[in-house]
């Protein structure tokens, strides 16, 4: 049986602030930091070891897995970063409250774009500043994968060929692999794991700072899920309820 331990890093100042946040680049809170080092504490109750984590290119899942790591005297493993983890892109309601968005465009409009599947937010422009492709980090990348804004869809488009093509083959192979990412990343491999449907995978809400681990079958399709209590132990998770 594969394995492989899954996490959403914890709160953000702008989560914090009711903002959208998608790719802006804002750091944990206090409370994000030790939502971090309690979920490093839980799987080193667990006896938790890991042979390479991935990560977003995001700072807030960066250190969610530093800290992760140092609570388990891992610091030594392998860390793999890239963008296809990173959270999804909120166009150009990224820096906004909630209430500002809703007072301009309406309440279900703030619900459909925070929670639905295939409705994309506002674009930026290629010359907002907010577009990524201003980000050095991102100048490796084909200009045209850099998204003016996303749907949950999208980011399922883009996490999808990532696991298939890169973290797939080390579980495959038998290596124990932890996964930080962001709240809707981690829904997009849910998503392809359990075989979940767009209506399904509405219902999926991703615990904050809980590690869940995932039994995977031959075709690494989701066979057993739990979460890592206080005491180490694996608790059954359902993410439809």
């Amino acid at each position: 049986m594969k394995r492989i331990v899954l996490l959403q890093h914890g709160e953000s100042v702008w989560w914090r602030e009711h903002r959208f946040v998608g790719w802006t680049d804002v750091d944990l809170t206090e409370a994000g930091h030790s939502a971090a080092a309690a979920a490093g504490a839980r799987l080193r109750a667990g006896g938790y070891e890991f042979d390479a984590a991935y990560t977003s290119l995001l700072k807030r899942s960066i250190r969610s897995l530093w800290i992760v790591l140092d609570a388990l005297d891992q610091m030594w493993v392998p860390v793999h970063r890239n963008w296809r983890l990173n959270e999804q892109h909120y166009g150009a309601l990224q820096g906004r409250t909630d209430d500002d968005v809703a007072a301009e465009f309406g309440a279900e409009s703030v619900a459909l774009w925070r929670h639905g599947y295939d409705a994309r937010p506002p674009a930026l422009s290629t010359g907002d500043p907010r577009w990524p492709g201003h980000d050095r980090r991102y100048r490796s990348i084909w200009r045209k994968e850099l998204p003016l804004t996303e749907s949950l869809q999208d980011t399922v488009a883009r996490v999808v060929p990532y696991w298939e093509h890169v973290v797939a083959p080390e579980v495959s192979s038998g290596r124990r692999v932890l996964l930080v990412a962001h709240g809707n990343s981690i829904r997009a491999l849910i998503m392809y794991l359990d075989r979940l449907s767009p209506e399904q995978v509405l219902r999926v809400r991703i615990p904050v700072g809980v590690p869940i681990a995932y039994e995977l079958g031959a075709s690494l399709a989701g066979e057993r899920r739990c979460l890592v209590g206080g005491d180490g132990r694996e608790e059954p998770w359902d993410p439809l309820t």
